[in-house]
């Protein structure tokens, strides 16, 4: 075999190698968060409140870092390469807060118990019994919620369901509709605050 020929064949085998190494690539990891409902405003709370969203827990199908979603009734599809960018619990309970933030005009609303006087803080519990994505069509969040206002008052307990339609393919739709839903819970516990001011 002469010179040029073996050139020839080694680049052959490296240009086969590159393209096999090519051909082998994963598809790039997509990551994903759920954001606050940027529409939401102040609805008449009289006074800003100090609140503590937490704890928040969530089903454990869902309690991963890949994207789950129901492809038929009783049939889920782990998205390996679209994921949640923190732990899924987590991103809830800091949108609620924000949400809530809005809705009640207060800066005092977080995941962080950081209020220095704890007789003054309100406490909301977040227990989420469906958290469900149908690509294409809708998404489900079902939250059971405990809201404790400071003092010795008895505590508010509450159920959202909150269903929205996914506007399009991909997993930013299924996203939205999630912070939409979210949104939605979030009123519901501002309307429960407002309706039973601390003592």
């Amino acid at each position: 075999m002469t010179d040029v020929m073996r050139r020839f064949a080694a680049g052959l085998m490296l240009a086969l190698a590159g393209a096999l190494l090519g051909a082998c690539k994963s598809p790039a990891t997509n990551f994903y968060t759920l954001s606050p409902d940027e529409s939401l405003s102040s609805t008449g709370a009289s006074r800003p409140i100090a609140a503590v969203i937490g704890p928040v827990t969530i089903p454990e199908i869902v309690d991963r870092p890949q994207i789950v979603t129901r492809i038929a009734n009783n049939e889920v599809a782990v998205n390996e390469f679209d994921r949640w960018a923190q732990p899924l619990g987590g991103d809830i309970g800091r949108v609620i807060a924000a949400d809530l933030g809005a809705l009640l005009n207060s800066q005092q609303i977080s995941v962080f118990d950081a209020v220095r006087d704890p007789s003054v803080v309100w406490r909301v519990r977040i227990d989420v019994m469906r958290f469900e994505s149908v690509p294409g069509r809708d998404v489900t969040v079902d939250v059971l919620w405990t809201v404790r206002p400071p003092g010795k008052v008895r505590a508010i307990t509450g159920r959202s369901v909150a269903r929205e339609s996914v506007s399009g393919p991909g997993f930013e739709p299924i996203i939205a509709a999630h912070d939409l839903a979210l949104a939605s819970v979030s009123r519901d516990i501002a309307a429960a605050v407002q309706a039973k001011p601390a003592q």
